[in-house]
């Protein structure tokens, strides 16, 4: 139990599987399934922010917020859990964050205010951070050789189909019952999970870890990325440099002519600077560290990363875009939203068929590059056809190549990521990918979100400019309440016919601001294909991919 050293049976061989190797497999299936839930809780509830504005009553900002919250702090104690599983028992940490996850859940299914929401999903985010960096380390600690590779393209496959589900299942549930279904659903997954984990997997741990924590290197990083995503999501709202929108922040007073939005920019690099120099000084003292430095100098982690957070700035922040569009621009149910979103579920599935044997037969960095094209023409076509009375067949074909795209390159990135991570230091391994995806999928939202609000917003007031006898009061009012219910009050403005035009523009404009921010997400993913050439020839890894025995430590 207490041991780091891989079950027998795990390298891959053709002999018949013994039962505790056939106890892997049923033990991957439900840590699986416990990724399944978290990634789905992080697309759920796109197909639901209509929903929850109505009946809530909460901003375009606070919609966002809700999101961002359980982003946020799932990255920014990613890194800490991933440290602590290697040191107390991986099994032990994914178990325990399940159940956060599960009491969570109840919490936000209850919420009566957006703030009890989105203080709900923060833990919900504390939950998923414990079970995502200790589900790649147990992977890494309990299968090796071909083995691996194959747990990690169905641990991958399992991400992208989850992303795509989440609004399918988010849609149904707030479209038949409630939106607070959406997340209900995690208790009895979460049951299940806990059971089959506690059941099946083997338990374990770093036994020569130092003790301690790192105590310092975590309240940095959370610091780090808290002001950075408030900065992204907030400035629209409060002015990127002048204070605009009051005379408070949150309800706290600000005197200061000045915005928030640039000091917490700047108290985030402050954070960053200090956590780089606090991890460097405790490396050098040999003292239990957030983030071992001697992990980056393995040229595949290192490279990996750096691609994997590009990556992820484009991945799926459009995800929140494209749910405010096709309900309330083309008028499609969350249900059928989710249905639509489905294709991008059954490319990942398809991808993750054929993905393992061409990994084999031309290398995993190739079939990265692959996937990371596919997505790029999947997002561009979107935001191409982008329009108030576009047809959903495209519209599925582009989610389509997309789900591709991401079935190929999530689960062979991650797998290039860890190739060469000692089993030991696998939860650390684990938990810096794994942060490095999160805070690209922050930032990515984020940023996609500030570029489809202020591009709504400043479509939406020149067109009305172009309004006969609209009073400019009346123009900005109508333009704050559009941005400000993200798009939401469209549906009502088109049934008066006195604002139809209102409706028609206001839809004119989102249809626009889902293409600017479709392009910028393209952007984003051009950026990560150039940053996959880091990883060296696109066969390199063939015969390490297919090796069986432990991969190499640090080089």
């Amino acid at each position: 139990m207490s041991t780091s050293t891989p079950q027998a049976g795990g390298s891959g061989g053709s002999a018949a599987p013994s039962g505790a190797d056939r106890r892997r497999w049923a033990g991957l299936f439900f840590v699986a399934l416990g990724v399944a839930a978290i990634i789905v809780d992080a697309t759920i509830v796109n197909v639901a922010v209509p929903s929850i504005i109505d009946d809530l009553g909460i901003t375009g900002s606070e919609a966002q917020w809700v999101q961002e919250a359980y982003t946020l702090v799932f990255a920014a104690f990613l890194l800490m859990f991933g440290r602590l599983a290697d040191r107390w028992g991986r099994r032990r940490i994914f178990v325990i964050g399940v159940v956060v996850f599960m009491a969570a859940s109840v919490w936000c299914a209850l919420a009566g205010s957006g703030a009890e929401l989105i203080a709900a999903r923060l833990a919900q985010g504390l939950g998923g951070a414990m079970m995502l960096p200790t589900s790649l380390s147990l992977i890494n600690a309990n299968f090796r050789g071909k083995d691996r590779a194959l747990a990690f393209a169905i641990w991958g496959s399992t991400i992208g189909g989850a992303a795509a589900l989440g609004p399918l299942l988010g849609g149904w549930l707030t479209t038949e019952f409630s939106w607070r279904w959406a997340f209900g659903i995690n208790i009895p997954i979460g049951i299940v999970v806990l059971a089959g984990t506690w059941i099946f997997m083997r338990e374990s741990r770093d036994t020569h870890a130092q003790r301690g924590v790192d105590v310092v290197g975590a309240v940095l990083s959370v610091v780090a990325v808290g002001l950075l995503v408030f900065g992204l999501i907030e400035g629209r709202v409060y002015g990127w440099w002048a204070m605009v929108g009051g005379d408070s922040v949150a309800g706290i007073p600000w005197p200061w002519s000045i915005s928030p939005v640039p000091v917490a920019f700047a108290g985030a690099a402050i954070a960053a600077g200090v956590f780089v120099w606090v991890e460097a000084a405790r490396n050098r003292a040999a003292k239990p560290v957030l983030l071992d430095l001697k992990l980056l100098g393995i040229r595949s982690f290192r490279n990996g990363n750096i691609a994997a957070g590009i990556v992820s700035l484009g991945e799926f922040g459009l995800l929140f875009a494209l749910p405010l569009w096709l309900q309330n621009v083309l008028g499609y149910s969350a249900f059928d939203t989710g249905k639509i979103l489905l294709a991008l579920a059954l490319g990942s599935f398809v991808a993750s068929g054929f993905g393992a044997a061409l990994t084999r037969a031309r290398g995993p960095v190739l079939v990265v590059r692959l996937g990371i094209v596919l997505e790029i023409v999947g997002v561009l076509g979107i935001g191409l056809i982008a329009a108030p009375d576009v047809s959903v067949w495209p519209v599925v074909a582009f989610l389509f190549v997309y789900g591709l795209g991401v079935g190929l390159a999530t689960a062979q990135l991650t797998g290039v990521v860890l190739h060469d991570v000692p089993v030991e230091a696998s939860g650390q391994g684990s938990g810096i990918q794994s942060t490095t995806r999160q805070i690209g999928s922050a930032l990515g939202i984020a940023v996609l979100g500030t570029v489809l609000f202020t591009a709504l917003g400043q479509q939406l007031n020149s067109a009305l400019e172009q309004v006969p006898g609209l009073p400019a009061a009346l123009r900005e009012e109508t333009v704050s309440g559009v941005v400000t219910t993200a798009g939401s009050i469209i549906p009502s403005l088109a049934e008066n016919p006195a604002t139809a035009p209102i409706a028609a523009a206001a839809g004119e404009a989102l249809s626009t601001a889902t293409g600017w921010a479709a392009y910028v997400a393209a952007g984003f993913l051009v950026l990560g294909l150039l940053a996959s050439f880091s990883l060296g020839h696109p066969t390199a890894a063939i015969s390490a991919s297919a090796a069986t025995g432990p991969e190499a430590g640090v080089g």
